[in-house]
């Protein structure tokens, strides 16, 4: 294992002290080293949280700050935070308005946020959660509530801290992030496995001349493993997995993300992309704001995801409006 670490189960601790030396402008860590918070403050508002297991940089770390989260929990790799450190979290973001907890849909998680939630609200912390579950393929339409949560938690948040921002209150913020989350969808396509570095050694097989469709964040299964396509024919096949299930009914216009899982070049996310916009628009949609790079990785996995949030007036406002984080500096600028 050929990595730039120190320790390899201190790595998590390093990379945070790294983080915030370097973004000191914009975050801090709090009380509890394993809770990253704004420099920014909740200035008398909803605050927003999430949190979960690193690997994903910059996910969650590189969206603290000013119009996007107040405060996020940092587990070990693919690893949920402990219910501490998101009642921390919590705790950081609380100005006396309410906290909205926004997280993926991953077994420990839920189970952790369940039990900070209780012990905040017996401080007198009102807490709202909403729950991403955005990646189509790791269960059916039907079973909605049991899908993953991944790229689309960006956009999530983003519509949520910008209500915030214009004054709603925590149901507002809470309706908010649900209709960003019920207007999102998500698919990821993995051409190799990862390392996580307390272990050593991959955590799963991709074959070499294959590709694994659905895969997840951490490796988990996808929904069928082929043999490796040009980008044009994986553009296909995910932009059929997304916008099967949106209706045009609710509008044409789309925010897409293209997202590199960690060992990808930005090269080719943008070689994903022009067949992607190409293929979107010829279905009749069209692309209100595009972002590309690595938004939610997966430690050194080759691969690339692909989100699209439908967008009304509002949401599109709140999608545009400015943020000041490390992973969105200048967004709506």
């Amino acid at each position: 294992m050929q990595r730039v670490i120190n320790e390899r189960d201190h790595v998590v601790e390093d990379m945070l002290a790294g983080f915030c030396s370097a973004h000191r402008d914009r975050v801090a860590a709090g009380d509890n080293p394993r809770v990253i918070v704004s420099t920014k403050g909740t200035q008398g508002r909803v605050g927003i949280v999430s949190g979960g297991g690193s690997g994903h940089e910059p996910a969650f770390v590189g969206y603290v700050g000013d119009g996007m989260l107040d405060a996020v929990a940092v587990g070990e790799v693919f690893t949920s935070p402990s219910s501490r450190m998101f009642l921390d979290a919590i705790r950081a973001a609380d100005s006396g308005h309410g906290v909205a907890c926004l997280y993926g849909n991953y077994a420990g998680d839920n189970l952790n946020v369940r039990m900070a939630i209780r012990q905040a609200e017996k401080e007198g912390i009102r807490v709202g959660v909403v729950v991403a579950n955005d990646d189509v393929l790791s269960a059916p339409l039907a079973d909605r509530h049991l899908r993953r949560g991944v790229a689309g938690e960006i956009l999530m948040w983003k519509v949520a801290a910008a209500c915030a921002r214009d004054g709603g209150s925590l149901d507002d913020v809470l309706a908010a992030a649900q209709r960003a989350i019920d207007a999102t969808r998500s698919v990821g396509v993995g051409l190799s496995s990862c390392v996580i570095p307390a272990v050593g050694k991959p955590n799963f097989t991709v074959e070499p001349g294959q590709m694994e469709v659905g895969i997840g964040h951490h490796g988990e299964p996808g929904q069928e493993v082929v043999a490796l396509e040009p980008s044009e024919r994986i553009a296909s096949r995910m932009t059929s997995a997304v916008l099967g299930e949106l209706d045009r009914a609710d509008g044409t216009a789309l925010v897409v993300l293209v997202s590199g899982l960690g060992a990808t070049p930005v090269m080719e996310t943008y070689i994903a992309y022009a067949d992607i916009s190409r293929q979107i628009e010829a279905t009749g949609f069209t692309v209100h704001r595009a972002l590309v790079g690595n938004y939610f990785t997966s430690l050194e996995m080759m691969g690339v995801s692909l989100t699209v949030m439908q967008i009304d007036d509002s949401l599109a406002r709140w999608v545009d409006a400015p943020a000041d984080c490390v992973s969105f500096q200048g967004l709506g600028a």
